[in-house]
């Protein structure tokens, strides 16, 4: 029986330098966005279990009896891929999700499914419960959503059937797990986005549960012991693109002029070092002098991304718009259009900020003002929430 309602978020993702380098080995930083998904959980009508994830329009309720009988059916219990075959043909079947399904609201829900069915056959059932999801993170632009959305049904899973604690005491507005609850909650999330992408990298889950930064090289990922939160815009330039299409360019570019390619590659591997070692400086001994640098590696990334062939017309329009402000842009993600981010130094004018935004909107772009070194993925006290997220989370 769970008695309490709370709520679970955890950021969003944005590469900070490294993207397209780090599939060739390179050192990459990915940052957490302080854009967050929130789950808000509360006791549920007795042997019901519901589901509404309003961003992606699903609205879904399933009996625990029958989450029970197909439990048993699972197969691999607690192992890291999708169920396949049979088994996975029947969660398939009970959801009512064609196989072969890709839109966002069946991947969604298979990955609620999968994560409730294997969490509970390896810790026990999970009680009767009222679940909503809600985002302040774009789907499909590459910022880590999906990510989120795994982490936060991991932690909340793990914690109502007691595989973790809930550490959050009564009065207190927020409360993080142990480290090695965060590795738990990590490793089931990364199953979680298993089931939505196939063959995740396991960055964006990562950077859900830590929080702050992260280094990615050849598969291994070593969070970043201290970090500062930096202020950003982040711009949306809604224009779509294929991250497969775009890494197929740069490697076919890197075959061609491998002479001319491969410097440029180990001039990114160095920006990504060097900005590691200027941010974990920062937090001791923060100083002025800093941003200047993070402007430059900005500036010189952004170049060297174009030499890669993986930039766009609305990449080159962000970059001078937020220029005409001294301000100083590149791109994040995959690039051929998806967003771009620029920092937002201290010393930035509010007006600077809000005349580079209308000039940004303008352009049709989407854009935000946030934070990158958020903290990875939290417990909150329902009233602790902002007044918007409470609004949204009760509209839905």
């Amino acid at each position: 029986m769970w008695a309490r309602a709370v709520a679970v978020s955890a950021p969003g993702k944005v590469i900070l330098h490294g993207e397209h380098a780090v599939v060739l080995g390179k050192v990459a930083l990915a940052v957490a966005l302080d854009l967050r998904t929130f789950l808000r959980l509360r006791p549920g009508a007795e042997g019901r279990l519901n589901i509404s994830l309003p961003g992606v329009g699903v609205r879904r309720s399933w009996d625990t009896p029958g989450l029970r009988a197909l439990r048993g059916r699972i197969a691999g219990k607690g192992r890291g891929a999708e169920p396949r075959g049979s088994e996975g043909l029947s969660v398939l079947e009970f959801a009512g999700i064609s196989a072969g399904a890709s839109a966002p609201d069946s991947l969604a829900t298979l990955a609620f499914l999968y994560m409730c069915l294997a969490i509970s056959a390896k810790y026990g059932d999970v009680p009767s419960l009222d679940l909503l999801v809600w985002s302040e993170l774009p789907t499909g632009a590459g910022l880590g959503s999906s990510a989120a959305y795994a982490v936060c049904l991991a932690a909340a899973l793990l914690m109502v059937c007691g595989a973790i604690s809930c550490p959050l005491q009564e009065g207190e507005s927020t409360a993080r797990w142990t480290e090695e609850e965060l590795t738990l909650i990590n490793s089931w999330a990364f199953r979680g986005e298993q089931v939505i992408h196939g063959n995740p990298s396991g960055v964006d889950n990562a950077v859900g549960t830590w929080g702050g930064a992260l280094r990615y090289q050849a598969g291994k990922i070593t969070p970043l012991k201290r970090v500062p939160t930096l202020r950003i815009l982040l711009t949306n330039t809604k224009v779509p693109r294929s991250t497969k299409i775009l890494v197929a360019g740069v490697k076919e570019k890197i075959l061609k002029f491998p002479a001319i390619m491969n410097p440029v590659l180990d001039s990114i591997d160095a920006i990504s070092q060097e900005c590691q070692s200027v941010l974990e400086a920062m937090p001791a001994n923060p100083s002025p002098e800093h941003y200047p640098v993070l402007e430059e590696f900005f500036d010189i990334n952004q170049h060297h991304l174009n030499v890669l062939g993986v930039g766009h017309p609305s990449l080159d329009r962000l970059c001078q718009v937020t220029a005409s402000h001294s301000l100083h842009s590149k791109l994040t993600g995959a690039g051929g259009g998806g967003c771009g981010i620029t920092l937002l130094p201290p010393d930035t004018s509010p007006l600077a900020v809000e005349a580079a935004k209308q000039d940004l909107c303008a352009c049709g772009f989407e854009c935000w003002e946030t934070k990158i070194g958020a903290p990875g993925v939290t417990l909150h006290s329902c009233s602790s929430l902002s007044a918007r997220v409470l609004h949204e989370l009760a509209q839905s």
